[in-house]
């Protein structure tokens, strides 16, 4: 039997791969035809392509994460506005869908800096000199993971770089140690404990507290992140069994936190010497890939607070609870672009919110005629979960109302690229080696193993 299982788990890979090929060979054609459309209209309606350079001083822009759809934003934004843009990513993804966009003059990859920090470093490092880079934006693995083996920023004395020191993203990163430098700007935050050993927990005295508890990993966990198990459970076995079947450890720690009931809600927040210059925010939910701007003073206030007590310059995104009484509590910050800024496809001031140095009178928000975002491969599949005509009208309106994050009518190829080269690729290699997957974000480009 135990000789069984992976052999099992390796036949329901297989057919899941090829089950995912199929569906996605199905949908090229109504894919490649609006491309191709729009490729078409394009060319008739613009015979004569050429940039209008809006800056009077256009950069080289470097940005990291090329695989995702929230360095493709900040593509185009610095791409609009006449600066020159380069995207990197490990050698991973080499294949993504966004080396295609017009907006793109160049794409590079670098090692993977968690298995060879050296070879990275040298890499981005030559590329930042052959390309004369300017300005340096880290996203996803390069906002954690660009400091050389003696703590500084990969690229220092190469160009700016926007984005927090060592020190301070290691704090944000850290739920715990964002929690307490939170509280001791007087800033609401739940209760919150580290956890480095089981027993911790089971030793813990949940009866005198209001509110029931909820165990997240510190260190980002891809797998676990969604589970939204209270503590205690119904009994002192389904609790004790829960916990055990966690992997915390020293190297490895969780945080235990008060669970606050009330509206969650997800920030992105572009910032200079601790002044808000780009600001939104959505509602938010467990596999976050709708946004929707909402105003909430209340919550930019605690965000202004807290990055004017820091100083910071570059940028965070905060998940926050507002109470049932309006209190509003931070609840983690991620030291690094929020997919959340796709709300900004048609602002034109984005580049100016990252490049300049003037103050601003407000912080930018989303244009008022902004559309929600979202990613139709993923509505498409929540189609099958949908059970009723109530049900299907709510997707239908949201999907009208909206649009999708990555297409774009001037530039389309991106959408077709992403969705059937990238993904594929991805999932072929995932047959190759007869691996499986939990779920392909699109959103992300990738597949969450």
């Amino acid at each position: 039997m135990v000789q069984l299982q992976p052999i099992k788990a390796r036949i329901f890979a297989v057919f899941r791969n090829l089950g995912t090929l199929a569906l996605l060979l199905i949908a090229f054609p109504i894919n490649c035809t609006v491309v191709l459309v729009s490729l078409l209209g394009n060319f008739f309606s613009r015979p004569v392509h050429k940039q209008v350079v809006l800056s009077e001083n256009p950069k080289n822009i470097l940005i990291g994460g090329g695989r995702m759809t929230k360095t493709l934003q900040l593509a185009r934004s610095f791409h609009a506005a006449g600066h020159r843009v380069i995207l990197v990513d490990i050698h991973k993804y080499w294949l993504s869908g966004h080396r295609f966009s017009n907006a793109v003059a160049g794409y590079y990859t670098v090692p993977d800096p968690q298995k060879d920090l050296e070879g990275y470093t040298q890499a981005l490092r030559a590329i930042a000199k052959k390309e004369n880079i300017d300005f340096f934006i880290p996203v996803a693995i390069f906002a954690v993971s660009y400091f050389d083996t003696n703590g500084k920023p990969v690229l220092s004395g190469y160009c700016e770089i926007f984005h927090f020191d060592g020190d301070i993203t290691k704090m944000l990163d850290d739920k715990f140690a964002f929690a307490e430098k939170a509280r001791s700007f007087g800033l609401s935050v739940p209760k919150s404990f580290k956890i480095t050993d089981p027993q911790q927990v089971l030793n813990f005295d949940f009866s005198h507290e209001k509110n029931k508890y909820i165990l997240k990993s510190i260190p980002y966990d891809s797998l676990r992140r969604l589970n939204m198990t209270l503590l205690p459970c119904d009994t002192t076995e389904e609790t004790a069994a829960f916990v055990k079947s966690l992997p915390i450890s020293e190297e490895k720690p969780w945080i235990m936190q008060e669970f606050i009931t009330g509206q969650e809600y997800c920030t992105h927040s572009t910032v200079r010497d601790g002044k808000l210059r780009l600001h939104c925010c959505c509602e938010s939910s467990a596999f976050q890939v709708n946004y929707e701007n909402v105003d909430k003073p209340e919550i930019m206030q605690w965000v202004s607070h807290f990055i004017k007590e820091l100083g910071l310059t570059g940028e965070a995104s905060f998940d926050i609870i507002q109470a049932v009484d309006g209190t509003v509590y931070a609840i983690e910050c991620n030291p690094r672009t929020h997919s959340a800024i796709t709300m900004f496809y048609n602002h034109p001031g984005v580049a100016d919110a990252y490049l300049g140095k003037q103050p601003l009178a407000e912080p930018l928000q989303p244009m008022a005629d902004s559309k929600p975002t979202y990613w139709l491969y993923h509505e498409v599949w929540r189609l099958t979960g949908i059970r009723s005509l109530k049900q299907l009208q709510t997707w239908t309106r949201n999907i009208l109302r909206g649009k999708d994050a990555i297409f774009s009518v001037s530039d389309p190829l991106p959408f077709l690229m992403v969705h059937h080269w990238q993904i594929p690729l991805l999932v072929l290699d995932n047959l190759r080696r007869l691996k499986g997957w939990v779920r392909i974000d699109f959103n992300l480009g990738e597949l969450i193993e």
